[in-house]
C-alpha cells in the first residue's frame, strides 16, 4: 500500500483548522489512511501515512487527504468544483509512437506558490501515482515542467536513439541510448522502451526537450523549484482512461494549492481531445440497498447528507440516489463502493454491534467433505499435498507453459507484477513448486485441490471460481502410464467411467496428451510435460501430470 510523508502544519493549512496529534489518528481514517509514524524535525511535526486503498490515488498526498477530511467534517459539502479554462496550447502526438508509448495527455496549472512542503507533496504524488497506479511507470508516467520555459506548440514524437539532451541532474548532453545506461532512472526504467525502434521524446517548438517518457525530464524545463509559478504536466502510457485519471489527480491536487487549471488540445492522427476532462462521473444507487447492507435505519435525507460529506452531489428520486462524483475518482464500480463511503462518513466506530438472532443449525458443506475425500485418496496413492497461491501472473500461466496467452482475471493495480492475476489452471503452480524444489530428492509426487478463476460474463462479478484437482509426478522413468494409473484409481474409487481422447496442447508432448471425458464432456487433460516447458522451469527430469474439474465428479 502507498505510504507518504506529510507535515502536520501543511495539512492543517489546507484544511483551515488545527488539531492535536491525538485527533489526527482518527481524522486520517476519513481518507482511508492509518497514522504509521509521527516525528519532529526542525521544529515541525511530520506524519507518515499508510494508505489502505490502491484505487484512490487522489488520497496519496496532503492535498487529497486534507480535501477528504474537510468534506467529511462538513466544512464543505457536495461535489467539489474545479474550473478549467481553455488555453491555446496544442500537443501533437506522433503516429510512430503507437507501438512504443502511444498516448499522452496534458494540462497547465498557473498561479502556484511553491514552498518546501508543497514541492515535497508534488514530487511524492507524482512518484506514488506512477509507481502504484502506473505499475512502475509501465502504464502511467508523469512529468512536471516549468511552463515559463516551454515554447508551444509541443510535440510528443518518435526520436532516433542518437538524439541528445541534458537529463535532469546532469550537466552534459547524452544520447537517448546513453541515458538508459548512465542515468539512474534510465537503468531503473530503461526496460520499458529499450527494445523499441524509437524512443519517445517531448519537445517544444524551439526543439527544447521537456522529457524522455517514461524515463527522465530534461534539466532545462524539468526542474520545478520554489520560484516556479506555472507548470506544464504530461502523463503518458498505454491506456487513455488510466492516464486521464492520473492527470485529473495531479491537477486537482495543485488546484487545492490555489492553482488555476488550463486545458491543452491533444492532436492524434485520427482524433483530438481536450485535457484534462473534469466532467463529474455519474452513478445511481438504491437507498434501501444502503439501509439493508449497512444495518442502519437511515432516512433518505440522512443518506444524502452523508454522501454530500463524501463529495457527491445527490438527487433523491423514487427511492434512488442519483449521484455525481469527482473525476479524480475511478473506483465507483458497484453500489457497495457507495455504501462504503456512507459508512466512512457515518463512522464505523459509531455503529452499535448487535447479536445476530438466527434460528438455524450449522452443518458442513457436503462438497467440502467431497474435496477432503479426494485429498485422502491422493495421499493414499502416495502423493504429497501442496498448497499454492491463487494469485499468479500471465507469464507463469501461459509463456512458461508454452501456450498462447488468453484472457484471464487481472488485478487493476497490483502491488507486484508477480501477483497480477488469478490463475485459470493449477498445473503451472505445481510446475513452479517443482522448479523451486529441484534440490530435493526424486521422485516427487505432488497434488493440489484448489480454485481456478474463469471469466463468465453472465455473472454479476463476470467471473466464477471452480474447484480443480491437479497431479504432477516428477522423476526419471515417469511416463503417461504412471499418471493414468492414478487417474484410473481415482475414478474407480468414485465409481465413474471415463475416457481419454487424444488432443494437442502446447504444455504436453505431442502424441502423449489426451482430453479427459465423462459422458462425452471434457473435464480435464492428462499427459507428459513438453521438454520446452521443463526447460522454462529449469526442471531436468520428466514430469507427467493431469488436471480436472471436481464438480463433474461430485455426487451428492
Amino acid at each position: 500500500m502507498p505510504k507518504f510523508d506529510v507535515s502536520k502544519s501543511d495539512l492543517e493549512r489546507l484544511i483551515g483548522k488545527e488539531f492535536n496529534v491525538e485527533e489526527w489518528e482518527d481524522l486520517v481514517l476519513y481518507a482511508k489512511c492509518e497514522l504509521d509514524d509521527v516525528w519532529e524535525e526542525n521544529g515541525k511535526i511530520y506524519f507518515k501515512l499508510d494508505s489502505k486503498d490502491t484505487n484512490r490515488p487522489d488520497l496519496w498526498s496532503a492535498e487529497g487527504v486534507a480535501r477528504q477530511i474537510r468534506f467529511a467534517l462538513g466544512m464543505q459539502k457536495g461535489l467539489p468544483n474545479y474550473e478549467v479554462e481553455k488555453s491555446d496550447v496544442v500537443v501533437y502526438v506522433d503516429e510512430k509512437l503507437k507501438d512504443v508509448r502511444p498516448y499522452g495527455v496534458y494540462a497547465i496549472v498557473e498561479g502556484l506558490e511553491f514552498d518546501e512542503d508543497s514541492l515535497s507533496q508534488l514530487i511524492q504524488l507524482q512518484e506514488k501515482v506512477a509507481l502504484t497506479l502506473g505499475r512502475r511507470r509501465r502504464e502511467v508516467a508523469i512529468g512536471v515542467f516549468d511552463f515559463d520555459k516551454v515554447k508551444p506548440p509541443i510535440y510528443y514524437r518518435a526520436a532516433e536513439k542518437s538524439e541528445k539532451f541534458v537529463p535532469l541532474g546532469f550537466t552534459e548532453e547524452l544520447t537517448l541510448e546513453e541515458i538508459l545506461e548512465k542515468h539512474e532512472k534510465g537503468r531503473e526504467y530503461g526496460h520499458l522502451i529499450r527494445d523499441k525502434p524509437y524512443y519517445p521524446l517531448l519537445v517544444d517548438s524551439e526543439g527544447n526537450v521537456l522529457s524522455m517518457p517514461p524515463i527522465i525530464n530534461s534539466e532545462y524545463t524539468g526542474r520545478v523549484t520554489e520560484e516556479t509559478k506555472n507548470v506544464f504536466i504530461d502523463v503518458t502510457g498505454w491506456d487513455l482512461k488510466k492516464i486521464m485519471l492520473a492527470l485529473n489527480v495531479m491537477v486537482t491536487a495543485l488546484a487545492e494549492r490555489g492553482g488555476k487549471i488550463k486545458s491543452v488540445k491533444v492532436v492524434y492522427k485520427d482524433f483530438e481531445i481536450e485535457t484534462p476532462d473534469l466532467t463529474p462521473r455519474e452513478f445511481e444507487v438504491n437507498l434501501d440497498y444502503i439501509r439493508k447492507l449497512s444495518g442502519l435505519s437511515l432516512k433518505d435525507e440522512e443518506i444524502k447528507e452523508l454522501l454530500e460529506r463524501m463529495m457527491y452531489s445527490v438527487e433523491i428520486e423514487s427511492g434512488k440516489a442519483k449521484l455525481k462524483y469527482p473525476a479524480f475518482r475511478d473506483d465507483i464500480m458497484h453500489a457497495r463502493d457507495v455504501l462504503e463511503d456512507v459508512l466512512i462518513a457515518y463512522g464505523y466506530n459509531n455503529i452499535e454491534p448487535e447479536e445476530p438472532r438466527l434460528a438455524v443449525q450449522g452443518r458442513g458443506d457436503p462438497f467440502k467433505d467431497f474435496e477432503d475425500a479426494i485429498r485422502d485418496l491422493m495421499v493414499g496413492f502416495g502423493l504429497q499435498e501442496v498448497m499454492t497461491f491463487n494469485l499468479t501472473n500471465k507469464e507463469v500461466q501461459f509463456a512458461k507453459m508454452n501456450i498462447p496467452e488468453e484472457d484471464i482475471v487481472e488485478i487493476a493495480n497490483p502491488i507486484s507484477q508477480k501477483w497480477s492475476a488469478l490463475r485459470k489452471w493449477l498445473l503451472p503452480s505445481l510446475m513452479e513448486f517443482l522448479s523451486n524444489n529441484t534440490h530435493e530428492e526424486y521422485p516427487q509426487k505432488i497434488f493440489e485441490v484448489g480454485l481456478a478463476t474463469l471469466i463468465d460474463k453472465s455473472r454479476e462479478t463476470k467471473t466464477i471460481s471452480e474447484p480443480k484437482l491437479a497431479v504432477a509426478l516428477a522423476g526419471t522413468g515417469y511416463t503417461f502410464t504412471n499418471a493414468k494409473e492414478i487417474l484410473d484409481s481415482l475414478m474407480r474409487h468414485l465409481g465413474i467411467e471415463y475416457e481419454i481422447e487424444e488432443t494437442e496442447h502446447g504444455s504436453f508432448i505431442p502424441g502423449r496428451v489426451g482430453k479427459i471425458l465423462i459422458n462425452g464432456k471434457e473435464i480435464g487433460i492428462i499427459g507428459e510435460i513438453h521438454p520446452q516447458v521443463l526447460e522454462n522451469w529449469n526442471i531436468e527430469v520428466p514430469v507427467v501430470a493431469f488436471e480436472l474439474f471436481l464438480r463433474p465428479l461430485y455426487r451428492s
